[in-house]
């Protein structure tokens, strides 16, 4: 595993930030937003590209990508794999982003609207800003030579990336695939995008509480940055190299809610769907998952939908489960969020311990408060599965289960 997030720049330092209760939110520092209606973010602290890249090769990449290679990287040397014992034309990459090079693309058009009109833009706007070159960039990086794309689903993108990688394991075309996902659009673009269909907090006096899902006064989500890698491995094939297997991933699902572009389906149906489609791709039943891992925005909307479709899928049995959303401390990483959330699924399960959704001050009455939404502290408890969810925009919905892996 691999992950970069505003609670550190390793998957540890993510982990260990997530039990404790960090927040990762704070004034952003990226660009100047002073004049911007949210004014904080969950940005990346103390990262620095060329302390793990050229320098010369940073500057030819978008920030989404730069953080792509270096989870990659941490990725692979987790896994043990290096240029030398990999099997490339059996090794693919899966690598997703919603957005891609918006900082690129912002920097490149504001150039020109600010030129007399000649077209003088960067040789390399276009393979920074397309948001498929970080799994080329990785391939080229790794030597990894089978199949090779991006997965963009909005915020769905790295959960469905992860599906992919699985399916592709499945049908025999990989032994081995890099799968994640990666996003950097904390710019005057981004936020302010983001800031016009009012889906942000603008919570600018308490930053640090903004992201409180679930809670009666959430107001938007906060947008985060980060980026996370699984390098995904058939079982004959990690056993074969006496690999360290760190966990099994049990089953995926797809949906779509179609019902509008921004806005869940009221009900939850198709958060419903997806979460009955991964547990019947696992061949598990709704009373084996002991944590989900929620979508959770801290948007009135989607934590409500998001909760009805739980209460319908696991009945019962909801009110035995863990749920919580780490997005209360990492932000709303949009395209990354899915595999950031799947490595916080992954520690749960080899930990036995549930991260916290933090900022909860007021119950919602519109909730069902019997739910144990892990309010502001870790919980221990067994975790032999896990389940993540995550929505987006244009109504996708991915989820994916992991598993205790038993020898």
């Amino acid at each position: 595993m691999g992950a970069l997030s505003a609670l550190g720049l390793s998957v540890e330092e993510t982990w260990q930030g997530m039990i404790n209760g960090v927040s990762g939110a704070a004034p952003i520092t990226l660009f100047d937003a002073s004049k911007f209606k949210t004014k904080f973010a969950c940005e990346l602290k103390g990262f620095e590209a060329t302390n793990y890249l050229d320098r010369k090769e940073a500057r030819k990449i978008d920030r989404y990508c730069q953080l792509a290679l270096v989870v990659s990287d941490q990725a692979m040397a987790d896994a043990g794999f290096t240029r030398e014992n990999v099997n490339p034309d059996r090794f693919g990459v899966v690598f997703a982003s919603g957005i891609g090079g918006l900082i690129t693309f912002q920097e490149e058009v504001i150039n020109f609207a600010n030129g007399d009109g000649t077209p003088r833009f960067n040789p390399f706007f276009i393979p920074k800003m397309i948001l498929d070159i970080a799994a080329g960039q990785i391939s080229m990086r790794h030597n990894l030579r089978g199949p090779n794309f991006a997965v963009t689903s909005a915020c769905a993108s790295s959960t469905n990336a992860i599906g992919v990688a699985m399916d592709l394991i499945r049908a025999g075309k990989c032994d081995v695939v890099l799968s994640g996902g990666s996003e950097a659009v904390i710019s005057e673009a981004g936020v302010g995008g983001f800031n016009a269909m009012k889906a942000l907090s603008e919570r600018n006096d308490s930053p640090e509480t903004a992201s409180r899902p679930y809670d009666k006064d959430r107001d938007g989500f906060v947008m985060g940055e980060g980026a996370g890698a699984l390098v995904v491995e058939s079982l004959d094939h990690a056993l074969a190299r006496g690999a360290h297997i760190i966990c099994e991933l049990g089953g995926s699902g797809a949906s779509a809610d179609a019902h509008h572009i921004t806005a869940p389906h009221p009900e939850g149906l198709g958060a419903k769907h997806v979460m009955l489609a991964a547990l019947a791709d696992a061949g598990m039943q709704p009373s084996d998952i002991d944590y989900i891992n929620t979508h959770g925005t801290s948007t009135p909307l989607g934590d409500g939908a998001e909760v009805k479709a739980i209460t319908v899928v696991f009945g019962d049995h909801a009110y035995n489960l863990n749920i919580s959303s780490t997005k209360s401390m990492t932000g709303h990483c949009l395209g990354a969020a899915g595999v950031i959330e799947a490595i916080a699924c992954i520690k749960a399960v080899l930990h036995d311990v549930v991260p916290p959704t933090i900022n909860h001050f007021t119950d919602d009455p519109e909730l069902d408060t019997r739910l144990n939404f892990t309010f502001n502290k870790p919980q221990q408890r067994t975790v032999n599965a896990a389940l993540s969810n995550t929505f987006g925009f244009g109504g996708h919905n991915a989820c994916v289960i992991v598993k205790k892996y038993i020898p």
